[in-house]
């Protein structure tokens, strides 16, 4: 009995875990997608002299997300540490971008 209770355990933990990697997966390409895009930016930036961060859309982005996360019933505060955490990757690609040392 016990030895099936294990079996059963093991195989309802991998099915999360595989769905979990799934998703792990999914997230780290749509991120290397945003990422993508944010370069093109910090290329335009760089070109037309504008400066690396833009706070007042930064914010936008960051009550944004919070309000998308409080109706996927994810806690906001989280989404928007995650959210500063990629801003400020983005922000030191542009300075690089703008420094001629783009990646």
């Amino acid at each position: 009995m016990t030895s099936d209770l294990n079996t059963q355990h093991r195989a309802a933990l991998q099915s999360f875990r595989e769905s979990i990697d799934n998703i792990d997966a999914a997230l780290v390409f749509m991120l290397a997608e945003r990422f993508k895009i944010t370069q093109a930016v910090g290329r335009y930036k760089s070109e037309h002299k504008l400066p690396p961060a833009d706070p007042g859309r930064e914010q936008e982005q960051i009550d944004r997300l919070k309000a998308l996360a409080r109706e996927a019933n994810l806690d906001p505060e989280f989404s928007a540490k995650f959210l500063q955490f990629v801003i400020s990757e983005v922000i030191r690609h542009h300075e690089r971008i703008r420094e001629g040392q783009e990646d």
